[in-house]
């Protein structure tokens, strides 16, 4: 635990059912998607929409699709649990393997990044706090977050709170996370139902200075 973590969750609310570690539970590759073809089109657009060419972009949480549009980009890293799934993303450049539950902290100079993207990830975080206030510390100056969330997850690892929420109650989470990390001038909601998925994703612009 980040000692620093801004106070989000409880100790009771931040429970997994699988209590294994998380480097147990994927040690194996999993070749999933968390949301229906509608849903991960519409989240291609909004990429295209936040994204400008020649972007950094820092795919956290990843796997082996990163749902980015035919854009070119000066860089795109990768963050994920299983070396196996991020090797088989073609529009990574680099990756990284890191369990953000035992280690808040990423290996990027502050202001790495233009744009961190967080898709259908973000309900196994424990310690979201810190995780997102790492990921304001990566953007640069004006840079932008896209958290996105969907009904699905593997609930075993999913927190408690997360999956004791309603769908609602789920954006509001991860919009209280990003209030916590204290370092975004602007949060927006967009959602939507472009087919049997709800669309819900969370966009934030870092400051241009730390508030």
């Amino acid at each position: 635990m980040n000692a620093n973590e801004p106070a989000v969750l409880s100790e009771a609310e931040r429970k997994q059912v699988d209590d294994r570690p998380d480097t147990a539970f994927y040690d194996q590759p999993r070749l999933v998607t968390h949301a229906d073809e509608g849903f991960l089109a519409r989240l291609t657009d909004l990429y295209a929409a936040e994204l400008d060419a020649g972007d950094r972009v820092l795919d956290a949480m990843g796997s082996w699709v990163s749902h980015l549009p035919d854009e070119s980009y000066s860089r795109v890293v990768g963050h994920g649990m299983n070396e196996a799934e991020l090797a088989r993303n073609d529009r990574l450049d680099e990756w990284v393997v890191r369990d953000l539950n035992a280690d808040q902290t990423l290996p990027f100079d502050d202001g790495a990044f233009d744009a961190v993207l967080c898709a259908l990830s973000v309900q196994y975080l424990q310690y979201p706090g810190a995780v997102v206030a790492e990921f304001g510390r990566v953007l640069a100056p004006g840079g932008v977050l896209v958290v996105s969330v969907s009904n699905r997850m593997f609930p075993t690892k999913a927190v408690r709170a997360w999956r004791e929420a309603s769908p609602a109650d789920r954006v509001a989470l991860v919009e209280s996370y990003v209030d916590a990390a204290g370092r975004f001038a602007d949060t927006r909601t967009v959602r939507e139902r472009p087919a049997h998925d709800p669309f819900d994703a969370v966009v934030a612009t870092r400051a241009a200075r730390e508030r």
